[in-house]
């Protein structure tokens, strides 16, 4: 064997062969950039969730950041270490050459699922649910970085109700000047924070805005703007004021009501300016509703 063709056999033995090490059980999501697969680990017997990326998606998300070192996803994620995060064991490249992560396999439904269907689950324990995001956002940000995606999809509920994780850190960037400069314009429309939609400045309030929507629907079944679908729609954030939480749910305390309200504002100075002070807003009424 030639010394070009020893290269690159060595190379290609630090690639995953998926289907060598992992039994595919079945296919959990599957998204625009990749697919989550539920996967049993051949040697060890062990349940994980493995994410395969599109090769040429994640590389146009990257190219965004041409210049700038940032850092892969799964680097980010190896990097978070909190219960109400999900952990990541490894990350790569396939055999493929697909960006790869290895995961705890977390059974649940997302939380979107349980909004938009009404679930009785969320009865009893929407306050703890919004205690336990406020929870892992607050660890995404004391990491160091803002995760740019935050929304109900991207928060899985255990089948008891009793436990919440966040995640997908494809859209996360570290909390530096660099990466907070006005122009990218990244996120679910949705949930996007107006100067995300007016490629300004942002930093790690651009996630308490994301939050405060996603709290909103928790509680109100519906988001605060109606008919955004895409970023141009979004600029309805900046410019209509949102629904008032406290009117369309007369039974919520009145000072979670406001505490979710004020994550709205359209200035990020109006907000809670970290999500441990969205925490201690709460902190009183939470412990009365077992939060």
């Amino acid at each position: 064997m030639g010394l070009l063709a020893r290269v690159k056999s060595a190379f290609a033995s630090n690639r995953l062969d998926v289907r060598a090490r992992f039994s595919l059980l079945r296919e959990a999501v599957h998204g625009t950039m990749s697919q989550f697969y539920q996967a049993r680990d051949r040697e060890t017997g062990q349940i994980v969730g493995l994410k395969i990326l599109d090769p040429e998606q994640y590389q146009t998300f990257e190219n965004r950041f041409r210049g700038l070192d940032k850092p892969p996803e799964g680097q980010i994620a190896l990097q978070l270490d909190h219960p109400g995060v999900v952990q990541t064991y490894e990350h790569g490249l396939t055999t493929k050459n697909e960006p790869y992560l290895v995961m705890e396999y977390i059974e649940g439904q997302g939380l979107n699922t349980l909004i938009s269907s009404g679930d009785p689950l969320l009865a009893a324990r929407r306050m703890l649910i919004l205690c336990q995001m406020a929870e892992s956002i607050a660890a995404i940000h004391e990491a160091g970085f803002i995760h740019r995606d935050i929304c109900p999809r991207n928060f899985v509920v255990s089948p008891a109700g009793d436990s919440v994780k966040l995640i997908d850190f494809g859209l996360t960037v570290p909390d530096t000047p660099e990466f907070r400069k006005p122009g990218n314009r990244t996120g679910t429309p949705r949930y996007m924070a107006p100067e995300i939609v007016k490629r300004r400045t942002t930093d790690h309030r651009v996630d308490i805005f994301s939050f405060g929507v996603s709290a909103f629907e928790l509680f109100a079944g519906q988001p605060p703007w109606t008919g955004v679908i895409t970023g141009q729609d979004a600029v309805i954030h900046a410019n209509q004021a949102p629904a008032d939480l406290a009117e369309l749910c007369d039974d919520l305390d009145p000072g979670v009501a406001a505490a979710i309200q004020s994550c709205l504002a359209v200035d990020p100075a109006g907000r809670p300016q970290k999500m441990r002070d969205f925490l201690a807003q709460i902190d009183a009424v939470g412990k009365q509703m077992s939060c």
